[in-house]
């Protein structure tokens, strides 16, 4: 069984349960994810597919991009990233894979990258409590004294200090499934996603559940 699909977050909303709880969701354009290249564990070493997701016109790909995409039907995506898969025998080049591998209540790990934030002071990328704010202070949101002394007389390697703050690549692990409405192609997950609206995200099934 394929291990994953590429998808977009479109955005944040909530719905009720059954029992009328309220949860919040994230809703994910998941596929459909056409196959664009399949790996196999005598050819490359491994086994993986490679998805197509997002398609777009052959005037913005470039020609080798397109000789590639030909072998599996000549659809131009935007994005393509491969997968973990079990036997990748099953599968046809050009063969589209949608919501139906995962299931309502399934936990699911999710990569995305983080919204960015620019050059950010210590108190907003790290989380600093700031200096004192009466009896005369200057010093409000300084990292303050980062150095050693008199010896080793440095500022040690991996200090958090001030800097660029964001476009990180992160993933969530153990996020449920809510809802799965596969005539739209969404899928509703529980809580919060790394990135913003419109961002490319990656589901995968959990290797292991902590």
């Amino acid at each position: 069984m394929c291990k994953g699909l590429i998808g977009k977050k479109l955005g944040m909303t909530g719905v009720f349960t059954s029992e009328g709880q309220y949860v919040p969701v994230t809703v994910i354009q998941a596929g459909p994810c056409t196959v664009t290249q399949i790996k196999t564990e005598g050819a490359d070493g491994y086994r993986a597919l490679q998805l197509g997701f997002d398609e777009k016109k052959a005037a913005r790909t470039n020609m080798p991009l397109q000789g590639h995409f030909k072998k599996s039907g000549g659809t131009n995506f935007s994005y393509i990233k491969e997968v973990d898969v079990d036997n990748p025998e099953e599968y046809d080049l050009g063969q589209e894979i949608g919501t139906d591998i995962f299931q309502i209540g399934e936990k699911v790990e999710v990569a995305g990258t983080t919204k960015g934030r620019g050059f950010s002071g210590v108190m907003k990328r790290h989380g600093f409590a700031g200096g004192r704010k009466t009896h005369g202070s200057k010093s409000h949101r300084i990292p303050g004294s980062i150095g050693c002394s008199a010896w080793p007389a440095k500022v040690i390697k991996g200090k958090k200090m001030p800097g660029h703050y964001g476009v990180d690549r992160r993933t969530v692990r153990n996020l449920q499934i809510i809802d799965i409405r596969p005539e739209q192609n969404l899928i509703l997950i529980k809580g919060a996603i790394p990135g913003h609206k419109s961002g490319l995200v990656t589901i995968k099934k959990l290797k292991f559940e902590r």
